[in-house]
């Protein structure tokens, strides 16, 4: 999935994506962070997939955003393993902290 439908995707908390078949998705934007020159997000699917294991009650993806050759923004799958296992622990750390405000 890549492209982008919500020109505005930094200030909303639903994203539409394509992926390359043309099929749109919708995502709820979780949280987004700065890591190692890149800006990422953790998007919870508002759909369920379960022949590719994805619920929308327990997932959540992580997609970098980059800008494709016309400027425009878009959202790509991370290929490292490595870095997506990072940037999960970053992400559920803030999940647990946002958790811990919450029961405040």
């Amino acid at each position: 999935m890549s492209n982008i439908e919500n020109e505005d995707i930094f200030d909303a908390d639903l994203v539409s994506l394509l992926d390359e078949d043309g099929n749109e998705y919708e995502f709820e934007i979780l949280d987004e962070i700065d890591y190692k020159n890149g800006h990422y997000y953790a998007l919870m699917p508002l759909f369920d997939m379960p022949d590719e294991g994805i619920d929308s009650q327990s997932t959540y993806m992580i997609f970098e955003a980059v800008e494709d050759e016309n400027g425009e923004p878009q959202l790509a799958e991370i290929e490292d393993d490595d870095l997506i296992d990072e940037l999960a622990e970053i992400f559920e750390a803030n999940f647990d902290a946002e958790e811990e405000l919450d029961e405040e």
